[in-house]
Order: C-alpha cells, then sequence, then structure tokens
C-alpha cells in the first residue's frame, strides 16, 4: 500500500502538534508514506504564552511542535489558515445553538466540516492520496465497502463524534492510532524520539480553554431569551435571564429562592416561550427521542426500523434501542425508542447508533419531531440520500 503508481502515497496529516497527530504522522512515514502535517490556524489563541503543558491546543507552541515532528520525520509542514470557515461553522453554530436553548457539541462540527470537508477539499489541490487524522477510531475496508469501527482502546474511542462519515470520505482517510492503546501510542512517541511524547491531551473546548461557555457567549449574543422558571405542572417558581443559560440535566446555577427539600435539576428548556423547566432527577428519565439530519454511514438508508445501541453523549453507556428512519423537514430523520429510559436527553447533542463494534450512523437530538413520525413496524417514508461528499 506505500506506492502509488511510480510515486509514494501521499498523505495529508492533519497535526495539532498533539501526541495522536504527531505517531499518526511518524507511523505513515516510517510505513513509506510521503507525509505532508497541516496545521489548521483555527482562532487567534488569546493566551500564546500557556507552553507545552497547556491542555487546549492551537497556540503558537502546538504549531512550533508539529512542525518539529515533521523535521524528525522528513516531512513538510504547512500552517494552513481555517479562521473564517471556523468562525463560520464552529464558533457561529455554538452560539446560535445556545441562543436556541439547545447546547451544541463544536467537535462535530469541527470534524465535519473542517477537517473532512475543508482539509480533504485542500488536500486534493495537494494531489494527496489520502487524508490522515490521531482520531481513535478504525476504519475497515471489506467487500468493496468502508465500516467505521470503535478504537481498539474503549477509553479512549472516539467514534461518537465521526458517525458524519461518508463512504467517499473513508475510501479517503486514514486513523492509524485506532489500532493501538493510547499508552502505547506514547511509547511509540519515546521510541522515535518525538517532542510530543509527553505533552498532555487537550481536554478543553478549544476556544474556550478555561472552560467558561456563559463568560464566551457574553457580548456575542445576538438574541437573549428570558423567560420564567416553571414546575412540570407549568407553576411559575422564578424567573430567569435567558435561556442559553440552561442545558437538560443542569443542576447548579438555577436562580431558586429558599431550599426545595430535594435536589432540583433542569429538566426542559422551551424557547418559543422562554420557560425552563426543573424538576427532581426522575423527570429527567425519558425513553423516547427524535434524530434530524441522519446520516447513515453505508450510504443507504434502511428501510425497516433497525435494532441497535445507541448512546446519546460521548462518554455515555450504550443501550439497547429501535430505530425507524422517516423524511422530515432538511432530509433524513429517526425516530429512537430506547428499551430502558434514558437521562437528560438534550436537544442540539448527537445520538449514535452502533451494531457491535461498527457504527451506523447518528444524528441530531431533538424532543419533538416536526412530522407525524411512523410507529414501529410501519410503513416508511424514505428520502432519496444525499451525497455527502
Amino acid at each position: 500500500m506505500e506506492i502509488t503508481g511510480n510515486r509514494k502515497q501521499r498523505v495529508v496529516v492533519a497535526m495539532s502538534g498533539g501526541v495522536d497527530s504527531s505517531v499518526t504522522a511518524a507511523l505513515l512515514a516510517r510505513r513509506g508514506c510521503e507525509v505532508i502535517g497541516v496545521t489548521m490556524r483555527l482562532f487567534n489563541a488569546p493566551d500564546e504564552t500557556a507552553g507545552r503543558l497547556s491542555k487546549s491546543c492551537c497556540s503558537v507552541q502546538d504549531v512550533e511542535d508539529a512542525r518539529a515532528v515533521c523535521r524528525a520525520i522528513g516531512a513538510q509542514h504547512y500552517y494552513l489558515n481555517f479562521e473564517k470557515e471556523f468562525r463560520k461553522h464552529v464558533i457561529d453554530y455554538f452560539i446560535s445553538e445556545y441562543e436556541r436553548g439547545r447546547t451544541p457539541y463544536p467537535c462535530l462540527a469541527c470534524n465535519d466540516r473542517l477537517k473532512f470537508r475543508f482539509l480533504m477539499e485542500r488536500s486534493e489541490l495537494m494531489d494527496a492520496d489520502f487524508v490522515a487524522t490521531g482520531h481513535y477510531a478504525r476504519i475497515v475496508h471489506e467487500e468493496g465497502r468502508h465500516r467505521l469501527k470503535r478504537a481498539a482502546d474503549p477509553s479512549k474511542d472516539q467514534s461518537y463524534v465521526l458517525y458524519g462519515l461518508s463512504q467517499s470520505q473513508m475510501a479517503r482517510l486514514m486513523m492509524p492510532v485506532g489500532e493501538f492503546a493510547k499508552a502505547q501510542v506514547r511509547a511509540t512517541a519515546r521510541e522515535m524520539g518525538l517532542p510530543t511524547a509527553d505533552k498532555p491531551d487537550s481536554q478543553d473546548i478549544c476556544f474556550i480553554p478555561d472552560g467558561d461557555y456563559r463568560e464566551f457567549l457574553g457580548s456575542r449574543l445576538s438574541v437573549t431569551t428570558p423567560g420564567d422558571i416553571v414546575d412540570s405542572a407549568g407553576r411559575v417558581l422564578g424567573s430567569h435571564e435567558g435561556v442559553h443559560m440552561f442545558t437538560i440535566g443542569q443542576r447548579k446555577g438555577i436562580p431558586l429562592q429558599g431550599g426545595t427539600g430535594r435536589a432540583i435539576f433542569v429538566t426542559g428548556v422551551d424557547m418559543e416561550s422562554g420557560n425552563v423547566t426543573v424538576g427532581p432527577a426522575d423527570e429527567l428519565q425519558q425513553s423516547e427521542l427524535f434524530a434530524s439530519e441522519v446520516n447513515w454511514i453505508a450510504g443507504a438508508i434502511p428501510s425497516s426500523p433497525v435494532e441497535v445501541t445507541a448512546r446519546i453523549r460521548y462518554r455515555g453507556a450504550e443501550d439497547r434501542a429501535t430505530v425507524t428512519p422517516f423524511a422530515g423537514p432538511g432530509g433524513n430523520w429517526a425516530k429512537v425508542r430506547f428499551e430502558r429510559p434514558q437521562r437528560a436527553v438534550t436537544p442540539g447533542q448527537a445520538v449514535v447508533f452502533y451494531d457491535g463494534e461498527e457504527v451506523l450512523g447518528g444524528g441530531f437530538i431533538e424532543l419533538k419531531s416536526p412530522v407525524v413520525a411512523p410507529s414501529q413496524g410501519a410503513a416508511l417514508t424514505i428520502p432519496s440520500p444525499a451525497g455527502k461528499g
């Protein structure tokens, strides 16, 4: 697989300056590929002095680390400006979702738009055969089909954030570290003498390194929707300054006066009325949800309900569920019915479908259907699949 025609396989590697993408590039270079490291400038990091122990990313130090790795393995390195794309497809999306009383997951947008769309398009201009990333997941090519599977290391698996991949994208995508445990990746980095071997992993939203998203939203909001805090019976318990301050499952920061005698959580956020509903933990349980913008990785939409295991948050547990596809505004939708109630089903997050080790697809969580959704076993109206290049 190392030679394409009369030249080496050319691979563009998305390099964040972390150990995973560093080892990805080094493994491919060792395999005999022509590696081109690309670090994407996504935003102007406010603290350019954070240094090697920073747990965010995108600093000057990260760029220098990526360059140093490329020098060590004999690869070219480019620093490309994607600030405009990142602003539009990640930061603006993040802000608008909170304005709507939803809870966004920016890593999904970053992967879908930046790495697997714009970077792939840029790689074609570099005459690259493949794009590689440091994600912990596996792509398996068999019988003319590309399958996305969990990482070999369950504790690092990132397949949840990759459900939006298409067949055409996976045909040109490599994820070498998905075959290894994290400890093996760090050991490989040390053995190769890479300068990022002991660099901490990024753990925060990259553009909000201190984790204070309310402070970040601040003056960036174009709309705030104040309203009442109510219980499940509609009784007014208090008021709030904007739905952007709340997410389902939240316990802290609910502006209620006096003790309630038991723990109270946010159980619903209604953008139209401005109401934030609160209640005890048992009111967070829900067995059914809907999914919008559903992507089926195989490319074909199932023509009947599918038995899966499904996950509603990145580090959450999976549970058995039935997924019933149907057509709705904006394309593919699905109704998801879990065998057991799930806690804190949150609009704006993702629900991802699995069949054992394989990712089947997923979509964005909604609590209401825009149309009359089919019941389990009913005849389905399936839209024509839209190609995702």
